[in-house]
Protein backbone atom coordinates (compact mmCIF):
# COMPACT_ATOMS: atom_id res chain seq x y z
CA UNK A 1 0.00 0.00 0.00
CA UNK A 2 1.19 3.59 -0.67
CA UNK A 3 2.01 5.27 2.30
CA UNK A 4 0.41 8.74 2.30
CA UNK A 5 2.93 11.62 2.87
CA UNK A 6 0.95 14.69 3.85
CA UNK A 7 3.12 17.25 5.21
CA UNK A 8 2.21 18.24 8.10
CA UNK A 9 3.56 20.90 11.22
CA UNK A 10 2.40 21.36 14.67
CA UNK A 11 2.85 24.33 17.48
CA UNK A 12 1.17 24.64 20.76
CA UNK A 13 1.14 28.36 21.53
CA UNK A 14 1.46 29.58 24.86
CA UNK A 15 -2.11 29.81 25.44
CA UNK A 16 -2.66 26.54 24.81
CA UNK A 17 -4.11 27.19 20.94
CA UNK A 18 -3.17 23.70 18.96
CA UNK A 19 -2.04 25.37 15.71
CA UNK A 20 -1.54 23.10 12.50
CA UNK A 21 -0.61 23.20 9.52
CA UNK A 22 -0.42 21.73 6.09
CA UNK A 23 1.51 23.46 3.06
CA UNK A 24 0.01 23.05 -0.78
CA UNK A 25 1.45 25.18 -3.00
CA UNK A 26 -0.81 23.99 -5.95
CA UNK A 27 -3.37 26.93 -6.30
CA UNK A 28 -3.11 29.99 -4.86
CA UNK A 29 -5.90 29.38 -1.80
CA UNK A 30 -6.06 28.72 1.50
CA UNK A 31 -8.66 26.72 3.57
CA UNK A 32 -8.43 28.10 7.68
CA UNK A 33 -10.55 26.33 10.23
CA UNK A 34 -11.05 26.63 13.98
CA UNK A 35 -12.36 23.74 15.71
CA UNK A 36 -13.50 23.78 19.35
CA UNK A 37 -13.74 20.57 21.79
CA UNK A 38 -17.50 21.11 21.96
CA UNK A 39 -20.15 19.19 20.99
CA UNK A 40 -23.42 17.68 21.06
CA UNK A 41 -22.73 14.76 23.86
CA UNK A 42 -20.17 17.05 25.50
CA UNK A 43 -22.63 20.10 26.62
CA UNK A 44 -23.33 20.29 30.04
CA UNK A 45 -26.85 18.78 31.49
CA UNK A 46 -29.55 21.44 31.97
CA UNK A 47 -28.00 22.98 28.96
CA UNK A 48 -28.76 20.51 25.58
CA UNK A 49 -28.51 22.81 22.62
CA UNK A 50 -25.90 24.93 23.65
CA UNK A 51 -23.36 23.37 21.32
CA UNK A 52 -25.42 24.02 18.28
CA UNK A 53 -27.00 27.36 19.79
CA UNK A 54 -23.23 28.99 19.72
CA UNK A 55 -22.94 27.42 16.27
CA UNK A 56 -25.38 30.54 15.45
CA UNK A 57 -24.08 33.10 17.83
CA UNK A 58 -20.72 32.87 16.33
CA UNK A 59 -21.53 35.17 13.48
CA UNK A 60 -23.56 37.56 15.47
CA UNK A 61 -20.22 40.09 15.57
CA UNK A 62 -17.71 40.13 17.69
CA UNK A 63 -15.47 43.57 19.37
CA UNK A 64 -14.18 44.98 16.38
CA UNK A 65 -16.29 43.15 13.62
CA UNK A 66 -19.86 43.97 13.78
CA UNK A 67 -22.63 41.54 13.02
CA UNK A 68 -22.43 40.29 9.13
CA UNK A 69 -18.94 41.70 9.12
CA UNK A 70 -17.21 38.22 9.22
CA UNK A 71 -19.31 36.70 6.50
CA UNK A 72 -19.12 40.02 4.32
CA UNK A 73 -15.52 39.90 4.26
CA UNK A 74 -15.11 36.45 3.70
CA UNK A 75 -17.36 37.10 0.67
CA UNK A 76 -15.83 40.23 -0.58
CA UNK A 77 -12.33 38.31 -0.43
CA UNK A 78 -13.68 35.95 -3.19
CA UNK A 79 -14.14 33.11 -0.35
CA UNK A 80 -16.73 30.78 1.51
CA UNK A 81 -17.22 29.77 4.70
CA UNK A 82 -19.64 27.62 7.24
CA UNK A 83 -19.04 26.03 10.58
CA UNK A 84 -21.22 22.79 11.74
CA UNK A 85 -21.54 20.91 15.22
CA UNK A 86 -21.00 17.25 15.67
CA UNK A 87 -20.79 14.71 18.73
CA UNK A 88 -17.99 16.33 19.92
CA UNK A 89 -16.52 19.15 18.20
CA UNK A 90 -17.64 22.45 16.97
CA UNK A 91 -15.80 23.89 13.67
CA UNK A 92 -15.97 27.25 12.20
CA UNK A 93 -14.10 27.40 8.36
CA UNK A 94 -13.58 29.14 5.30
CA UNK A 95 -11.59 28.73 2.36
CA UNK A 96 -9.95 32.10 0.46
CA UNK A 97 -7.58 33.00 -2.18
CA UNK A 98 -4.38 33.09 -0.17
CA UNK A 99 -3.41 36.95 0.12
CA UNK A 100 -6.74 36.95 2.38
CA UNK A 101 -5.53 34.76 4.90
CA UNK A 102 -5.08 37.45 7.56
CA UNK A 103 -8.03 39.03 7.20
CA UNK A 104 -9.36 35.21 7.96
CA UNK A 105 -6.90 34.64 10.91
CA UNK A 106 -8.17 38.27 12.88
CA UNK A 107 -11.30 37.96 11.96
CA UNK A 108 -11.08 34.08 14.07
CA UNK A 109 -8.96 35.52 16.44
CA UNK A 110 -11.69 38.38 16.88
CA UNK A 111 -14.66 36.42 17.91
CA UNK A 112 -12.56 34.22 19.50
CA UNK A 113 -11.42 36.62 22.04
CA UNK A 114 -14.50 38.68 22.35
CA UNK A 115 -17.87 37.28 20.77
CA UNK A 116 -20.83 39.55 21.08
CA UNK A 117 -23.03 37.72 23.61
CA UNK A 118 -26.19 39.70 24.81
CA UNK A 119 -29.64 39.94 25.37
CA UNK A 120 -31.22 40.90 21.73
CA UNK A 121 -28.37 37.98 20.04
CA UNK A 122 -29.62 35.47 22.38
CA UNK A 123 -32.90 35.75 21.77
CA UNK A 124 -33.05 35.79 17.97
CA UNK A 125 -30.59 33.03 17.37
CA UNK A 126 -32.44 31.17 20.12
CA UNK A 127 -35.68 31.40 18.16
CA UNK A 128 -33.74 30.88 15.08
CA UNK A 129 -32.81 27.30 16.49
CA UNK A 130 -36.28 27.00 17.63
CA UNK A 131 -37.32 27.53 13.82
CA UNK A 132 -34.69 25.75 12.39
CA UNK A 133 -36.18 22.05 14.40
CA UNK A 134 -39.59 23.18 13.53
CA UNK A 135 -38.71 23.11 9.74
CA UNK A 136 -35.93 19.93 9.73
CA UNK A 137 -37.46 18.30 12.04
CA UNK A 138 -41.16 18.58 13.30
CA UNK A 139 -42.34 19.27 9.59
CA UNK A 140 -40.12 17.34 7.20
CA UNK A 141 -40.41 13.71 6.14
CA UNK A 142 -38.66 11.17 8.51
CA UNK A 143 -37.00 14.58 10.41
CA UNK A 144 -34.71 14.03 12.48
CA UNK A 145 -34.43 10.55 11.63
CA UNK A 146 -32.11 8.20 12.97
CA UNK A 147 -30.18 10.64 14.41
CA UNK A 148 -32.25 12.30 17.25
CA UNK A 149 -34.75 8.82 17.66
CA UNK A 150 -31.98 6.49 17.93
CA UNK A 151 -29.94 7.46 20.96
CA UNK A 152 -32.71 8.28 23.59
CA UNK A 153 -33.71 4.55 22.98
CA UNK A 154 -29.88 3.16 22.17
CA UNK A 155 -28.00 5.11 25.61
CA UNK A 156 -28.37 5.31 29.09
CA UNK A 157 -26.24 8.18 29.84
CA UNK A 158 -27.61 11.47 29.37
CA UNK A 159 -24.80 12.61 27.70
CA UNK A 160 -25.64 10.12 24.59
CA UNK A 161 -29.31 10.41 25.19
CA UNK A 162 -30.63 13.72 24.99
CA UNK A 163 -31.86 15.69 22.45
CA UNK A 164 -28.70 16.96 20.54
CA UNK A 165 -31.08 19.74 19.26
CA UNK A 166 -31.62 20.89 22.22
CA UNK A 167 -35.20 20.81 24.82
CA UNK A 168 -37.06 23.69 24.01
CA UNK A 169 -37.25 24.53 28.17
CA UNK A 170 -33.24 24.23 28.29
CA UNK A 171 -32.96 26.78 25.40
CA UNK A 172 -35.90 28.93 26.77
CA UNK A 173 -34.61 28.77 30.05
CA UNK A 174 -30.97 29.61 29.22
CA UNK A 175 -29.58 33.19 30.88
CA UNK A 176 -27.50 35.60 29.44
CA UNK A 177 -24.83 34.84 32.47
CA UNK A 178 -25.38 30.72 31.43
CA UNK A 179 -24.65 31.92 27.74
CA UNK A 180 -21.82 33.80 28.93
CA UNK A 181 -20.30 31.00 30.78
CA UNK A 182 -20.77 28.85 28.44
CA UNK A 183 -18.47 30.77 25.77
CA UNK A 184 -15.85 31.68 28.58
CA UNK A 185 -15.43 27.84 28.96
CA UNK A 186 -14.85 26.27 25.65
CA UNK A 187 -14.53 28.33 23.02
CA UNK A 188 -11.02 29.13 24.53
CA UNK A 189 -8.07 28.82 22.78
CA UNK A 190 -6.89 25.97 25.22
CA UNK A 191 -10.13 23.83 23.78
CA UNK A 192 -9.31 24.52 20.15
CA UNK A 193 -6.95 23.83 17.24
CA UNK A 194 -6.79 26.22 14.42
CA UNK A 195 -5.89 24.08 11.17
CA UNK A 196 -4.08 26.26 8.06
CA UNK A 197 -3.92 24.53 4.92
CA UNK A 198 -3.03 24.97 1.09
CA UNK A 199 -0.77 28.23 -0.11
CA UNK A 200 0.80 28.86 3.36
CA UNK A 201 4.59 28.43 4.50
CA UNK A 202 4.84 27.12 7.57
CA UNK A 203 6.79 29.66 9.37
CA UNK A 204 4.31 32.37 7.88
CA UNK A 205 1.12 30.71 9.54
CA UNK A 206 2.83 30.21 12.68
CA UNK A 207 3.93 33.70 12.77
CA UNK A 208 0.59 34.88 11.64
CA UNK A 209 -0.94 32.21 14.43
CA UNK A 210 0.80 33.70 17.34
CA UNK A 211 0.18 37.37 16.07
CA UNK A 212 -3.46 37.39 16.09
CA UNK A 213 -4.60 34.56 18.91
CA UNK A 214 -1.52 34.13 21.34
CA UNK A 215 -2.61 37.10 23.64
CA UNK A 216 -6.08 35.61 24.54
CA UNK A 217 -5.84 34.53 27.62
CA UNK A 218 -7.03 30.62 28.12
CA UNK A 219 -10.61 29.86 29.17
CA UNK A 220 -11.89 28.49 32.25
CA UNK A 221 -11.05 24.83 33.20
CA UNK A 222 -12.90 22.60 30.79
CA UNK A 223 -14.73 20.01 32.70
CA UNK A 224 -14.02 16.46 32.16
CA UNK A 225 -17.47 15.01 30.83
CA UNK A 226 -17.70 11.16 31.32
CA UNK A 227 -19.67 9.95 28.17
CA UNK A 228 -19.35 5.93 28.82
CA UNK A 229 -22.40 3.60 28.80
CA UNK A 230 -23.20 0.96 31.12
CA UNK A 231 -23.21 -2.60 29.01
CA UNK A 232 -26.33 -3.55 27.62
CA UNK A 233 -27.65 -6.93 28.43
CA UNK A 234 -31.08 -6.84 26.36
CA UNK A 235 -32.46 -5.17 23.19
CA UNK A 236 -34.61 -2.26 22.90
CA UNK A 237 -37.07 -0.81 21.26
CA UNK A 238 -38.71 1.92 20.53
CA UNK A 239 -41.41 3.88 17.89
CA UNK A 240 -41.81 7.27 16.16
CA UNK A 241 -44.98 8.47 14.53
CA UNK A 242 -43.98 9.18 10.77
CA UNK A 243 -46.56 12.21 9.66
CA UNK A 244 -45.66 13.47 6.16
CA UNK A 245 -43.75 10.00 4.60
CA UNK A 246 -45.30 7.34 2.49
CA UNK A 247 -43.19 4.27 3.67
CA UNK A 248 -42.97 2.84 6.95
CA UNK A 249 -39.20 2.43 8.08
CA UNK A 250 -36.79 1.76 11.45
CA UNK A 251 -33.51 2.08 12.00
CA UNK A 252 -31.33 -0.57 14.09
CA UNK A 253 -28.02 1.00 16.05
CA UNK A 254 -24.93 -1.78 17.34
CA UNK A 255 -23.03 -0.27 19.90
CA UNK A 256 -19.90 0.04 18.13
CA UNK A 257 -16.21 -0.97 19.56
CA UNK A 258 -14.23 1.63 20.88
CA UNK A 259 -11.83 4.00 19.34
CA UNK A 260 -8.58 2.86 17.65
CA UNK A 261 -8.88 -0.70 18.66
CA UNK A 262 -8.43 -3.75 16.70
CA UNK A 263 -12.29 -4.03 16.85
CA UNK A 264 -12.85 -1.06 15.86
CA UNK A 265 -10.73 -1.92 12.43
CA UNK A 266 -12.51 -4.74 11.93
CA UNK A 267 -15.69 -3.20 12.47
CA UNK A 268 -14.89 -0.48 9.98
CA UNK A 269 -14.14 -3.07 7.38
CA UNK A 270 -17.39 -5.25 8.65
CA UNK A 271 -19.21 -1.59 8.30
CA UNK A 272 -18.31 -0.83 4.29
CA UNK A 273 -19.37 -4.87 3.47
CA UNK A 274 -22.80 -4.21 5.32
CA UNK A 275 -23.00 -0.77 4.09
CA UNK A 276 -20.86 -0.04 1.52
CA UNK A 277 -23.93 1.80 -1.33
CA UNK A 278 -25.94 -0.74 -3.60
CA UNK A 279 -22.42 -3.21 -3.79
CA UNK A 280 -23.18 -3.09 0.35
CA UNK A 281 -24.61 -6.75 1.55
CA UNK A 282 -27.96 -5.28 3.29
CA UNK A 283 -28.82 -3.40 0.23
CA UNK A 284 -28.22 -6.00 -2.37
CA UNK A 285 -30.22 -8.44 -0.45
CA UNK A 286 -33.47 -6.16 1.10
CA UNK A 287 -33.27 -4.19 -2.16
CA UNK A 288 -32.15 -5.48 -5.11
CA UNK A 289 -33.13 -9.59 -4.09
CA UNK A 290 -35.82 -9.61 -1.67
CA UNK A 291 -37.18 -6.20 -2.79
CA UNK A 292 -38.56 -6.05 0.69
CA UNK A 293 -37.02 -2.60 1.24
CA UNK A 294 -37.07 0.71 -1.13
CA UNK A 295 -33.57 1.57 0.68
CA UNK A 296 -31.17 1.13 3.13
CA UNK A 297 -28.61 3.47 4.04
CA UNK A 298 -25.79 3.02 7.41
CA UNK A 299 -22.36 3.68 8.77
CA UNK A 300 -20.32 3.96 11.84
CA UNK A 301 -22.10 7.34 13.30
CA UNK A 302 -24.50 7.59 10.73
CA UNK A 303 -25.53 10.00 9.39
CA UNK A 304 -23.80 12.54 10.98
CA UNK A 305 -19.90 11.54 10.74
CA UNK A 306 -17.56 8.42 10.07
CA UNK A 307 -15.80 6.63 12.18
CA UNK A 308 -12.96 8.86 12.49
CA UNK A 309 -14.88 12.15 13.99
CA UNK A 310 -16.30 10.63 17.03
CA UNK A 311 -14.74 10.39 20.62
CA UNK A 312 -16.69 7.98 22.65
CA UNK A 313 -19.77 5.36 22.24
CA UNK A 314 -20.91 5.43 19.12
CA UNK A 315 -22.99 3.15 16.85
CA UNK A 316 -23.04 1.19 13.48
CA UNK A 317 -26.51 2.25 12.19
CA UNK A 318 -28.72 0.80 9.50
CA UNK A 319 -31.90 2.83 8.23
CA UNK A 320 -34.37 0.88 5.99
CA UNK A 321 -37.36 2.44 3.88
CA UNK A 322 -39.50 -0.44 3.58
CA UNK A 323 -42.72 -1.42 1.82
CA UNK A 324 -45.77 -1.29 3.28
CA UNK A 325 -46.99 -4.43 2.58
CA UNK A 326 -44.25 -6.13 4.16
CA UNK A 327 -44.34 -5.83 8.29
CA UNK A 328 -41.86 -4.19 10.70
CA UNK A 329 -40.90 -7.51 12.11
CA UNK A 330 -40.85 -8.96 8.60
CA UNK A 331 -38.77 -6.51 7.60
CA UNK A 332 -36.62 -6.68 10.25
CA UNK A 333 -36.26 -10.81 10.33
CA UNK A 334 -34.93 -10.41 6.56
CA UNK A 335 -31.97 -7.61 7.95
CA UNK A 336 -31.27 -10.20 10.70
CA UNK A 337 -30.19 -12.87 8.00
CA UNK A 338 -27.68 -10.75 6.64
CA UNK A 339 -26.27 -10.19 9.52
CA UNK A 340 -26.63 -13.53 10.51
CA UNK A 341 -24.56 -14.29 7.03
CA UNK A 342 -21.56 -12.55 7.96
CA UNK A 343 -21.47 -14.27 11.70
CA UNK A 344 -21.79 -17.67 10.47
CA UNK A 345 -19.46 -17.22 8.05
CA UNK A 346 -16.00 -15.01 7.37
CA UNK A 347 -15.93 -12.47 4.59
CA UNK A 348 -14.12 -13.71 1.46
CA UNK A 349 -10.73 -13.02 0.74
CA UNK A 350 -11.98 -11.64 -2.40
CA UNK A 351 -14.53 -9.27 -0.59
CA UNK A 352 -12.21 -8.36 1.95
CA UNK A 353 -9.84 -6.98 -0.45
CA UNK A 354 -12.61 -5.00 -2.07
CA UNK A 355 -13.60 -3.31 0.63
CA UNK A 356 -10.52 -2.61 1.85
CA UNK A 357 -10.10 -1.17 -1.30
CA UNK A 358 -13.19 1.29 -1.10
CA UNK A 359 -12.55 2.11 2.32
CA UNK A 360 -9.41 3.37 1.37
CA UNK A 361 -10.47 5.16 -1.66
CA UNK A 362 -13.23 7.30 0.30
CA UNK A 363 -10.28 8.26 2.66
CA UNK A 364 -9.02 9.18 -0.03
CA UNK A 365 -11.56 11.09 -1.48
CA UNK A 366 -12.87 12.63 1.83
CA UNK A 367 -9.03 14.08 2.48
CA UNK A 368 -9.10 16.22 -1.16
CA UNK A 369 -12.74 17.40 -0.80
CA UNK A 370 -15.54 16.42 1.38
CA UNK A 371 -18.34 19.07 2.64
CA UNK A 372 -20.19 18.61 -1.04
CA UNK A 373 -16.52 19.34 -2.68
CA UNK A 374 -16.98 23.37 -2.17
CA UNK A 375 -14.08 23.48 -0.16
CA UNK A 376 -10.91 22.88 -0.65
CA UNK A 377 -9.62 20.04 1.35
CA UNK A 378 -12.40 20.17 3.85
CA UNK A 379 -11.99 16.61 4.62
CA UNK A 380 -8.33 16.68 5.54
CA UNK A 381 -8.61 20.02 7.64
CA UNK A 382 -11.32 17.65 9.64
CA UNK A 383 -9.57 14.62 10.40
CA UNK A 384 -6.30 16.53 10.99
CA UNK A 385 -8.60 18.24 13.80
CA UNK A 386 -10.24 15.53 15.00
CA UNK A 387 -6.90 13.33 15.67
CA UNK A 388 -5.65 16.35 16.80
CA UNK A 389 -7.85 17.13 19.68
CA UNK A 390 -9.00 13.09 20.28
CA UNK A 391 -5.27 11.90 20.30
CA UNK A 392 -3.33 14.19 19.80
CA UNK A 393 -1.79 13.37 16.98
CA UNK A 394 -2.27 15.05 13.51
CA UNK A 395 0.10 12.73 11.59
CA UNK A 396 -1.96 10.10 12.08
CA UNK A 397 -3.65 11.08 9.07
CA UNK A 398 -0.86 9.43 6.84
CA UNK A 399 -0.47 5.72 8.80
CA UNK A 400 -3.66 5.22 10.22
CA UNK A 401 -5.19 3.10 6.94
CA UNK A 402 -2.32 0.76 7.88
CA UNK A 403 -4.22 -0.54 11.09
CA UNK A 404 -7.63 -1.36 8.88
CA UNK A 405 -4.93 -3.39 6.22
CA UNK A 406 -4.19 -5.89 8.34
CA UNK A 407 -7.87 -6.74 9.37
CA UNK A 408 -8.22 -10.40 8.76
CA UNK A 409 -11.65 -12.10 7.53
CA UNK A 410 -11.62 -13.66 11.36
CA UNK A 411 -11.44 -10.67 12.98
CA UNK A 412 -14.37 -9.24 10.60
CA UNK A 413 -16.48 -12.03 11.72
CA UNK A 414 -15.46 -12.25 15.54
CA UNK A 415 -16.30 -8.76 15.73
CA UNK A 416 -19.86 -9.36 13.80
CA UNK A 417 -20.48 -12.57 15.79
CA UNK A 418 -19.72 -10.42 19.27
CA UNK A 419 -21.14 -7.24 18.29
CA UNK A 420 -24.31 -7.38 15.91
CA UNK A 421 -26.11 -9.32 18.82
CA UNK A 422 -29.80 -8.36 19.69
CA UNK A 423 -28.73 -7.81 23.29
CA UNK A 424 -26.55 -4.76 22.06
CA UNK A 425 -28.70 -2.96 19.68
CA UNK A 426 -31.65 -0.65 19.56
CA UNK A 427 -34.63 -0.62 17.01
CA UNK A 428 -36.84 2.46 16.42
CA UNK A 429 -39.56 1.72 14.37
CA UNK A 430 -41.26 5.04 12.72
CA UNK A 431 -44.81 4.21 11.91
CA UNK A 432 -47.16 5.92 9.87
CA UNK A 433 -49.49 7.90 11.15
CA UNK A 434 -52.99 7.36 10.92
CA UNK A 435 -53.57 9.90 8.21
CA UNK A 436 -50.79 8.02 6.21
CA UNK A 437 -51.75 4.31 6.81
CA UNK A 438 -55.77 4.89 5.62
CA UNK A 439 -53.78 5.74 1.92
CA UNK A 440 -52.51 2.63 1.87
CA UNK A 441 -55.15 0.58 3.11
CA UNK A 442 -55.44 -0.54 -0.02
CA UNK A 443 -52.16 -1.99 -0.55
CA UNK A 444 -51.44 -5.71 -0.86
CA UNK A 445 -51.60 -8.23 1.85
CA UNK A 446 -48.20 -8.86 3.16
CA UNK A 447 -46.31 -11.51 0.94
CA UNK A 448 -46.09 -14.98 3.08
CA UNK A 449 -48.54 -13.81 5.75
CA UNK A 450 -51.60 -15.90 7.04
Amino acid sequence: MHKLQIPIECLTLKNGLRVVISPDRAAPVVTAGVYYNIGFRLEPRGRSGFAHLFEHMMFQGSENAGKMVHIRLINSSGGILNGSTRYDVTNYFQAVPSNALERVLWLEADRMRALHVDDENLRNQRDVVKEEVRMNVFNQPYGGFPWLDLPPIANRNWANAHNFYGDFSDLDAATLGDVQTFFKTYYSPNNAVLLILGDVEPEEGFALARRHFESIPPGLPVPAVDVSEPPQTEERRGSVEEKFGTLPAMAIGYHAPARRTRDWCAAAMLDQALHGGRAGRIYRSLVLEKEIAVDTEGGIHYPLGDIFDCNGPIQMVTRILHKPEYSAEKTLAAFDRVIADVQEKPLGEGELDQVKVKFRSDFYSSLEGGLGGYVPRFGLMHYLACFTLFDNQPQLVNTILEDFERVTPQEAQSVAQRYLRPENRAVVFRQLAAKSAEKLAGSPVEKGSA
